[in-house]
């Protein structure tokens, strides 16, 4: 499905910010959004939104921010709901996909519509302790600059 048309979309996303650009963390529930943005975060990231996502096309970029009643929370598993330091607006650069297949030496993936903008899109197993690395890495590598 095409998304071309569309300005802004609320996503079922966490969001993280690293060195100024924003990642999407999707996956079904239960497959480590939360707990790979809590990983990420421990890491230097800070939250955007954590669960859903609202993103809105300016200028040919994606900007990130946390819906209003959940702004500034993050639900750590085992604790509950929790408040952290979080930024909005932020432009997305990389989107993580939990669900897809994790291959050894993947080709290039096609990358993914949100609100008529691509992004380049990786495979993740969230629960890896490796993954927080991998996002930075791919950051680096695939991610679109900062703007």
């Amino acid at each position: 499905m095409s998304t071309a048309g569309l300005s802004s979309e609320t996503l079922h996303v966490s969001c993280v910010a690293k060195d100024g650009r924003g990642i999407l963390i999707y996956g079904r529930s239960g497959s480590g959004k939360s707990d790979l943005a809590l990983r990420l975060i421990d890491r230097g990231a800070l939250l955007v939104s954590d669960d859903y996502t609202i993103v809105r096309r300016i200028d040919g970029r994606l900007l990130a921010r946390a819906p209003a009643n959940i702004e500034g929370r993050i639900e750590v598993r085992g604790l509950g709901i929790v408040p952290l330091e979080h930024v909005a607006d932020i432009p997305i650069a990389l989107y993580v996909d939990l669900n897809l297949d994790v291959v050894r030496l993947p080709d290039r993936r096609e990358p993914v519509w949100v609100a008529g903008v691509q992004l380049p899109v990786i495979a993740l197993n969230a629960l890896e302790a490796s993954a927080p690395v991998k996002v930075e890495v791919a950051l680096r590598h695939f991610g679109l600059p900062p703007l």
